[in-house]
């Protein structure tokens, strides 16, 4: 990867991976193929207010917009955050 910019990431290096805390260390649920070396920050999932019907939309939407990059249907990580802030 080389770069921290949000710019060099892909969206598969952006899907979160699902672990668990079994004897005090890090387990992960699902295989995943990851370089070696590869750092990642951790952060504990907080439960959230969503309930089946919200979380089924949410993850319809994302899925949409999963859809729409690999299609090409995209914007680089500058403008999109250029666009964030710019909102009131």
């Amino acid at each position: 990867m080389g770069s921290n910019s949000m710019e060099s990431y892909t969206v598969e290096q952006m899907q979160p991976l699902k672990a668990h805390v079994k004897n005090g260390q890090i387990v992960v649920d699902e295989p995943a193929e990851l370089a070696e070396g590869q750092v990642f920050y951790l952060v504990p999932v907080d439960e959230d207010e969503l309930d089946d019907e919200e979380r089924k939309a949410l993850h319809a939407e994302l899925e949409a917009c999963v859809d729409e990059m690999r299609s090409g249907a995209r914007i680089d990580a500058k403008t999109a955050m250029a666009k964030l802030r710019a909102r009131p």
